[in-house]
């Protein structure tokens, strides 16, 4: 594998900065739980194994039940695990992730609408492009999750 060590805070740190001012937002603006559960989802996605690391174990950390955790990988089949607006989001983390596949359906947005209000579609929407990015950026570079568990 070809070194593709990058530490993008060093060599473009003003664009990193927008990035993180852009996860801060989202922090302040998204509920918690479905944040975790946003980026957990746009991170299997995408395959981001640092970011599947990272934000299940801060899900964990903030108190979320672990089932709802694995559950996140096939949402749709599990609509007991997860709430209206839980779901409404999902999807749509699921069709902004993959917006090459035709964009957000109105189905979707019809689902996202009838439990959020403009200000929250909008907040989830740069919540959900906020992940991409960082997912892009660090399965880019090849970053590794820190510490991984033994193989049994």
């Amino acid at each position: 594998m070809s070194d593709r060590s990058l530490k993008m805070q060093t060599t473009a740190p003003e664009g990193y900065a927008a990035v993180s001012a852009l996860e801060k937002y989202a922090r302040a603006n998204v509920d918690p739980t479905l944040l975790h559960l946003l980026k957990l989802r746009a991170s299997v996605i995408n395959g981001c194994a640092f970011c599947v690391d990272m934000h299940s174990q801060d899900a964990l950390t903030d108190g979320e039940d672990v089932r709802r955790l694995f559950a996140v990988t096939a949402w749709p089949e599990a609509p007991d695990f997860f709430t209206a607006k839980e779901r409404a989001a999902l999807a749509l983390t699921d069709q902004v992730t993959r917006i090459s596949e035709g964009g957000v359906s109105d189905e979707v947005w019809a689902e996202v609408k009838a439990v959020f209000s403009d200000r929250e579609t909008a907040d989830l929407l740069l919540a959900i492009s906020t992940i991409n990015v960082w997912n892009r950026l660090v399965i880019s570079t090849h970053l590794q999750p820190p510490n991984p568990p033994k193989a049994a």
